[in-house]
């Protein structure tokens, strides 16, 4: 089998690991922590595909620098951040349940009171590294939902396997899925 994968991202090539991830299984697996050039260029690529997006939400951990810079680049002073563990501060906060292809188990999403206080009444863009089964965007989709904010867009750097053939989602380029 391969070792990398190369996909072209808006016109920018990056070399993605692959990596297996259960038996038969195996992922490109995508990580811009760190990556700054091309963390910046996904953000605005993205920017451009969700006009008139009032806020912007993630969940941590790789999403978050990207959805700092689509943020900054839509001139929005502030986005939510949806955490996987309830902090201190999160105690009037709301949270939802997910299950992703790189998790084993169910975990939950913690949205902070002012975080849930900043969606709500607006339009919303869900923004996220890559969508696979959608596990992750189901969560993010009730906390918006219960925070009282309309989901206006659902955007991804990059649609893995089937995803790519979603109708209700946007993303720059597609990877697969490998299995044997």
């Amino acid at each position: 089998m391969q070792k990398e994968y190369v996909v072209n991202i808006g016109g920018k090539k990056a070399t993605l690991p692959i990596i297996e991830i259960a038996e038969g299984l195996s992922i490109a697996f995508f990580n811009l922590h760190g990556e700054q050039e091309l963390t910046e260029h996904c953000a605005k690529c993205i920017a451009k595909l969700i006009p008139g997006a009032e806020v912007v939400i993630t969940a941590e951990s790789k999403g978050l620098q990207l959805a700092h810079c689509v943020a900054r680049n839509l001139g929005q002073a502030r986005y939510a951040v949806a955490r996987k563990s309830k902090k201190l501060y999160m105690q009037d906060g709301i949270e939802a349940e997910v299950k992703s292809i790189t998790t084993e188990e169910v975990q939950k999403l913690y949205l902070s009171e002012k975080d849930t206080a900043l969606l709500k009444g607006k339009k919303v863009a869900i923004v996220d590294d890559v969508i696979s089964t959608g596990g992750s965007l189901v969560g993010l989709e009730q906390l918006v939902k219960l925070a009282g904010g309309t989901i206006a867009y659902k955007a991804f750097v990059l649609a893995e396997g089937e995803a790519a053939e979603r109708k209700d989602i946007k993303y720059l380029a597609t990877i697969p899925l490998f299995t044997y």
